[in-house]
C-alpha cells in the first residue's frame, strides 16, 4: 500500500520517477560516492594540493559529477534523466582515461584519485557505477 502513495512532485505530468527499484540502489551508491569524493577532495585540496594538484583536481571533478548525478536521479523527469545520462557517459570516459593514464604514467599521479586504476581504491565502483547508471537511465526512459 505504501507504493501507491505519491507526492505532488511525482504526480507532475512528464515527470518520470528514476528512484524506484534498482534506481533506489543507484541513488544510494551515488550518494555514498558523493560524500566520499567530496570529503576526500576538500581535505586533499585544502591540505596537500601542492603535492599532487592534478590528482586532487580530478578528485574534485569526480565529486562534482557524483553530486550532480545524485541530484538528477532524485529530481527525476526526462530532462534530468538525459542530463544524468550525459554525466554518466562523461564519468565513464573520465574513469577510463584516468584509469589508463595512471597505469601508463604512474609518475603523473603522486597520489591516487577516485578514478585511479579504474577505481581500485573504491573496489572498482567508479567504473561499475556509470555502466549501471547508463543501463538504468536508458531502461527508464519514457515512451
Amino acid at each position: 500500500m505504501a507504493e501507491t502513495v505519491e507526492t505532488a512532485q511525482d504526480a507532475k505530468p512528464g515527470r518520470t520517477r528514476l528512484v524506484r527499484g534498482p534506481g533506489m540502489l543507484l541513488v544510494w551508491l551515488y550518494g555514498v560516492m558523493s560524500v566520499g569524493a567530496v570529503s576526500r577532495s576538500i581535505y586533499q585540496v585544502s591540505t596537500e594540493f601542492d603535492r599532487a594538484p592534478l590528482a586532487y583536481t580530478l578528485s574534485a571533478v569526480a565529486a562534482v559529477v557524483y553530486v550532480f548525478i545524485t541530484y538528477t536521479l532524485v529530481r527525476g523527469g526526462e530532462t534530468a534523466r538525459r542530463a544524468a545520462l550525459v554525466c554518466c557517459a562523461a564519468e565513464l570516459a573520465g574513469v577510463l582515461v584516468v584509469g589508463t593514464w595512471t597505469l601508463l604514467d604512474p609518475s603523473a599521479f603522486p597520489d591516487a584519485t577516485v578514478w585511479s586504476d579504474f577505481g581500485y581504491g573504491y573496489v572498482f565502483i567508479p567504473v561499475l557505477l556509470p555502466l549501471t547508471g547508463i543501463w538504468w537511465l536508458r531502461r527508464s526512459r519514457t515512451a
